[in-house]
């Protein structure tokens, strides 16, 4: 996940518009034709530290948080608002995603050492550099397994077609290919350059990866693992990726010119960019509303009307310090967002978006 922003324009306190939040809650950035209501806010354990991407389990309801800054793996229920666990075990966790038809959790991890001084350690052969997945039974909370994978794994997807999970390399410049039953690493896929998020495309059934220091997007074939296309983006340093089958586009974020892109699949065209907040980085999207929300380091939160195939900003709000990662739950339609700290406190909002 990319790197810490910058707030780099001035904020106005809100706090009356949320009506429960404290008046040193958000603040606004512009007008908006929406409002965010908060539901609720659930303490987090632990000292304010960074978190990073999170997965919903639909099974069971339970939503994993990647606690980076901890080195562990935060369970909450939903359905009672409350943390249900508090894992610890998970150097440097970035990326984390629920399988619920396998009863698994996959956790990207990492030594400390690969984002605070540019050390990269060795396997005890000394032939790769170490990064890992970490595999979680979600029905027991255990760790069943640690599979190695290529320098600073970060994002991941899951392909049902091969059973394949497709990693994210960043530093790595690849994708690990894991292969299940039992998982284990089959083959790591280059890409030649620094590698963002990567997704399957609900369209086609490819897997689409960011290259981001080639400001490219990439489309895999799962089945044979080669890359079968290249989409060269007008974008600097694409991170964030997410994809809708109709219309067929995938909407990248640029991290380092706070741009958000349209990308018809069918054509590879690119729409004029919109803006975003600071360092947009995570996400998540409201397939009965076509909304696109996108967090960025910077705390701004902005949302997207998808129409015809064309995205239009509705708002952008500030919504907390660091609220660059965020989660939409099509079936209770709340959204999540970890905030690292809240008065001296890491809590978790659920939020609601209101016409």
């Amino acid at each position: 996940m990319n790197r810490f922003g910058h707030i780099g324009v001035v904020l106005t306190v809100v706090g009356a518009m949320f009506g429960t939040l404290p008046a040193n809650g958000p603040l606004a950035m512009a007008a908006s034709k929406g409002e965010w209501e908060i539901v609720a806010s659930v303490p987090l354990p632990g000292k304010p530290a960074r978190f990073d991407y999170q997965s919903l389990d639909t099974r069971t309801g339970l939503l994993y948080i990647a606690g980076l800054g901890r080195n562990r793996l935060v369970v909450v229920d939903t359905r009672n608002r409350r943390v249900r666990a508090d894992l610890p075990g998970f150097p440097h966790a970035h990326g984390v995603l629920a399988v619920p038809r396998r009863h698994r959790v996959y956790v990207t991890t990492a030594p400390e050492g690969h984002s605070r001084n540019g050390h990269l350690p060795t396997s005890p052969e000394g032939l790769r550099p170490i990064g890992h997945l970490a595999v979680v039974d979600s029905d027991t909370f255990r760790t069943v397994a640690i599979l190695p994978t290529g320098v600073h794994p970060d994002g991941l997807d899951f392909d049902p077609a091969t059973g394949r999970l497709f990693v994210s390399n960043e530093w790595g410049e690849s994708l690990t290919v894991i292969e299940p039953r039992p998982d284990r690493p089959e083959e790591t896929i280059p890409l030649g350059g620094e590698v963002g998020n990567t997704r399957r495309d609900p369209g086609t059934g490819k897997i689409l990866s960011l290259v981001q220091s080639k400001d490219a997007l990439v489309v895999i074939d799962p089945f044979s693992l080669r890359v079968v296309r290249r989409i060269p983006l007008p974008c600097r340093w694409p991170h964030s990726l997410w994809i809708i089958a109709r219309p067929h586009r995938a909407f990248v974020t640029c991290e380092k010119d706070a741009r958000l892109l349209s990308v018809n699949l069918d054509n590879g065209r690119v729409s004029s960019p919109l803006s975003t907040g600071e360092s947009p980085d995570v996400m998540s999207w409201d397939p009965k509303g076509k909304r696109l929300f996108v967090a960025s380091e910077s705390g701004v939160v902005s949302v997207y009307q998808e129409k015809r195939g064309t995205l239009s900003e509705i708002s952008r709000r500030f919504l907390g310090k660091q609220a660059h990662t965020i989660l939409f739950d099509p079936r209770s339609r709340l959204l999540y967002l970890p905030l690292e700290n809240v008065g001296g406190k890491p809590i978790l909002r659920i939020l609601r978006w209101r016409e």
